[in-house]
């Protein structure tokens, strides 16, 4: 290789490191504090959403989970919650979690694929990656067949899928494209 060769690469890399960097900073930087910032306080960081008369009402809209076009997923509430432009609720449904959790905070879908099967060996499709733990793929699928849901208690299969209905993983499917924001909430 040339030595001009040599350095238009290092040059080239130097500049693509710079640029994810700085992509990173903002990213971060533009997170709401609630989402990047363990609480220390023992409270909540987002509480759900009561209906008048103190009931929880889970088509509702966390508070502060970012603005925006986005997918937001509770933990503790094994919800999803996908928002259009103005805070408006698509649709919101109940999902069965993985064994391998994502930590709270904002992400953007990474890959997808239309029919896989998942590493507990179950025919997925609509699969919606947005980001992974020790290397486990964290994201939205559907079982392809009905199928009863995971029992990640009694496995050792590493699972970070997150199932949903072929309903709602259809309008998942549709709705969170590449670079699509997730905003993870506790």
């Amino acid at each position: 290789m040339a030595p001009s060769s040599a350095g238009f690469v290092t040059a080239l890399t130097t500049a693509a490191l710079a640029t994810v960097g700085f992509l990173g900073y903002q990213a971060y930087a533009a997170t709401p504090a609630h989402l990047t910032k363990a609480r220390t306080n023992g409270t909540p960081a987002i509480t759900a959403p009561k209906a008048p008369g103190g009931r929880k009402n889970a088509a509702l809209l966390p508070p502060g989970s970012g603005a925006g076009a986005r997918v937001v997923y509770s933990l503790r509430g094994h919800r999803v919650w996908l928002v259009g432009l103005g805070d408006k609720v698509i649709r919101t449904f109940k999902v069965t979690p993985g064994n391998i959790a994502p930590a709270p905070g904002v992400y953007a879908v990474t890959s997808r694929s239309n029919a896989v099967t998942g590493t507990d060996g179950t025919p997925i499709e609509h699969v919606v990656r947005f980001t992974s733990v020790d290397g486990v793929a964290i994201g939205f699928s559907a079982a392809v067949r009905k199928a009863p849901p995971p029992d990640f208690t009694t496995t050792t299969v590493r699972t970070g899928g997150i199932r949903e209905s072929r309903a709602d993983g259809d309008v998942m499917w549709t709705f969170a494209t590449i670079g699509a924001t997730v905003a993870v909430i506790p």
